[in-house]
């Protein structure tokens, strides 16, 4: 059974995925040329000094290691394991990669930690013939310390905190209420410490505000609240020193400096046309309308992504017709059976009776949902085999390019 879904923001902008390969192709520079690949640097393993100049003499690593078993082996793991045992793996590989090539490994448990990574990483330095057998591993090993070590890292847990604590107010508020808590963080470049966000980090957090809110009704107090926040964000983006690639194509300026206040002030505009589309994206569904569920007495609110959502209705063990999830039908068979249907009463096939799953998410998915899909089938039904195809690998700054720099008319989805 193949099911095509369409690709929404919460998922997608959220940082809720526990996931170490999730987070190296989100913190670490684009591959240039490739879309799902990063560059490593590689100066931990050279003689040079670290400096701008000796970094551009150094040609990156890279995530792909097709030729190495164990890079692969790794990579696959870092894909389907949680942060904390992938972190375990990393250790085991370049532990075992020591041993071969009986270098002075010091093995200790616990608790793994990039510090102690790098240390492991560092044996292999100057031992050409032992950087050659395990040059992959070594590549992928630095990716993580690279991405653990990044001040983006400490971000991530800043948006988890801010996502959740929205998630648990939105049945309490409004979108206006969480627009005016959303404004006092908006701040120019002048007064940002390296805790704030930034004009591209705020963008991400108002489309996981306006994705999970739904729909919502227009009126005077939710008109002033987005003006207030237009306005700040247009001071913000005035402020910029140097406009990142993202905001350049938003804005349309390759520099600061030609940026007015009028062209940012038309950008933001559109950035907030744009989120009102995005409250509509689910108004045509039954069923999967909402994506956040309310908190009671004995649980809190949370946000149900709607592929789980899908999945879970898939594998229902009452076997309800789905309401959201239409049947096309194919070949004579299927299609006898659909004319016979307008007289008599004709089951449709039931989804969780067939023992393939195919998953086609039009417009992109990220890692973590990918795994989630996983281990939810399994969970729900040991034995089926689950294969999720998309048109891209999604990262959060993706969908942001997605909705708000590429032209609707002739979009990049990835094909």
């Amino acid at each position: 059974m193949i099911f095509f879904l369409f690709s929404f923001p919460p998922g997608a902008v959220g940082h809720h995925g526990d996931n170490l390969a999730e987070k190296i192709l989100s913190i670490l520079p684009k591959l240039p040329g490739h879309t799902n690949d990063v560059m490593v640097n590689m100066m931990e393993l050279t003689s040079l000094h670290s400096n701008e100049t000796s970094c551009n003499i150094i040609a990156p690593g890279c995530l792909a290691q097709p030729t190495e078993p164990a890079a692969r082996t790794l990579w696959e793991s870092l894909m389907n394991l949680k942060q904390k045992e992938g972190l375990m793996e990393v250790r085991r590989h370049l532990v075992e990669a020591a041993s071969r090539e009986n270098l002075p490994i010091k093995m200790s448990m616990g608790r793994v930690t990039p510090e102690q990574l790098h240390s492991y990483i560092q044996l292999f330095k100057k031992k050409f013939d032992a950087l050659e057998n395990h040059c992959g591993l070594l590549q992928i090993a630095l990716a993580v310390v690279q991405t653990l070590k990044d001040p983006q890292n400490a971000k991530w847990d800043n948006f988890l905190a801010f996502e959740r604590l929205f998630v648990q107010n939105i049945g309490e508020s409004t979108l206006f209420n969480a627009l005016k808590q959303l404004l006092p963080i908006i701040k120019p470049s002048s007064n940002r410490t390296d805790d704030d966000y930034t004009p591209q980090e705020l963008l991400l957090l108002l489309v996981y505000i306006y994705s999970i809110v739904g729909e919502v009704k227009t009126g005077k107090e939710l008109n002033e609240a987005e003006s207030q926040v237009k306005e700040a964000f247009v001071q913000a983006i005035c402020d910029e020193p140097e406009l990142s690639p993202l905001l350049q194509k938003i804005v349309g300026c390759e520099s600061s400096t030609k940026v007015t206040f009028q062209k940012a002030t038309a950008a933001v505009n559109e950035i907030f046309k744009s989120l009102r589309d995005v409250t509509r994206a689910r108004t045509h569904m039954k069923q999967f309308n909402s994506v956040h569920i309310p908190g009671s007495h004995s649980q809190q609110a949370s946000y149900k992504p709607l592929m789980k959502q899908v999945v879970e209705e898939i594998y229902n063990p009452d076997r309800p017709d789905p309401v959201d999830i239409e049947h096309m039908s194919s070949g004579l068979t299927d299609l006898l059976k659909t004319g016979f249907s307008m007289f008599m009463k004709v089951s449709r096939p039931h989804p969780s009776d067939h023992p393939i799953l195919v998953i086609f998410m039009v417009g992109g998915v990220t890692v973590s949902e990918v795994r989630m899909m996983k281990d939810l089938v399994a969970a729900h039904k040991p034995g089926v085999e689950v294969i999720v195809l998309s048109t891209a690998l999604l990262t959060p700054y993706n969908i942001l390019e997605r909705l708000f720099a590429t032209d609707r008319l002739k979009p990049d989805i990835g094909i």
